[in-house]
């Protein structure tokens, strides 16, 4: 298992169903509108999140940023962030990895815990600045400390690795512990993983197949090879290999190896088996 995989901002840009917009709405929509070009950067933000995820208007990323960027550059924080993360996967703009990084700070700067995990993971990955762990750390730290549960599963997963700190596995459990417990899948698939191994926690299978499963049923690949992987083993739950085929196979169908070469082997085993 990769125990530092990132949940990308990717998903938060996400576009959502166009819903046609009511009578009503469009009242409240060319009020919006009216505001927004008067300067109002509270209606910008709005309206550039409305274009962003096409609710009540035609989804559109150009007009997205155009709006976002009025909010941003008024000092709105969470306009800076959305629009850090348009400059970084190119969603209405030239892709721009340092004014993504630039924008991140600029709401990081602020307080706004999503940005500063953003910004995080830009120092981690070298995102539009130099590599920095150090930094790295720092800036997930504010975020986790504010409760932002991807932040905490990346700062329990530096700690895990001694990457920008000391290595504390203790720490590491801590963090990853908050981030499963609000629902983090990947978290939620560490903490498994960790209860496993007896990675800084005493080793436990069945605390292992809780995480595992609850991972799993949120459709984390990992997750369900190595909960395929205890129900062909036994471990922590009754051996069951129709399970074991059944979790195996999702994590298959998401292209995970390790499930697609234990499926192939049950496959293979029960073909030998005697009418």
């Amino acid at each position: 298992m990769n125990i530092i995989r990132y949940a990308v901002f990717a998903a938060f840009l996400a576009t959502m169903i166009v819903i046609p917009p009511t009578q009503a709405q469009t009242e409240t929509l060319e009020s919006l509108q009216a505001a927004a070009k008067q300067g109002d950067q509270d209606a910008q933000a709005k309206l550039g999140e409305m274009y962003l995820k096409g609710d009540g208007v035609a989804q559109d990323d150009v007009l997205a940023v155009v709006w976002m960027q009025k909010a941003a550059e008024q000092g709105v924080p969470r306009a800076q962030y959305i629009l850090g993360g348009m400059y970084e996967y190119g969603r209405g703009v030239v892709q721009n990895e340092t004014q993504a990084a630039d924008w991140y700070r600029k709401a990081a700067e602020q307080g706004l815990a999503g940005a500063q995990n953003a910004l995080g993971r830009a120092y981690d990955l070298g995102i539009g600045v130099a590599q920095d762990e150090i930094q790295a750390v720092s800036w997930f730290r504010k975020a986790a400390e504010q409760g932002n549960a991807t932040a905490q599963d990346n700062l329990g997963a530096m700690y895990f690795n001694g990457r920008g700190v000391a290595q504390d596995i203790e720490q590491a459990v801590s963090w990853i512990r908050k981030a499963a417990e609000q629902g983090i899948g990947q978290a939620q698939t560490r903490l498994g993983w960790m209860y496993y191994n007896g990675g800084g926690v005493t080793p436990d299978y069945v605390q292992a197949v809780n995480w595992f499963r609850k991972a799993a049923e949120q459709g984390d690949a990992d997750a369900q090879y190595f909960l395929g992987y205890m129900y062909e083993k036994g471990r922590g739950v009754a051996r069951d290999d129709a399970q074991a085929e059944h979790w195996y196979g999702k994590a298959s169908d998401q292209g995970n190896e390790q499930a697609q070469a234990a499926l192939l082997n049950i496959m293979t085993r029960d073909l030998k088996k005697p009418e």
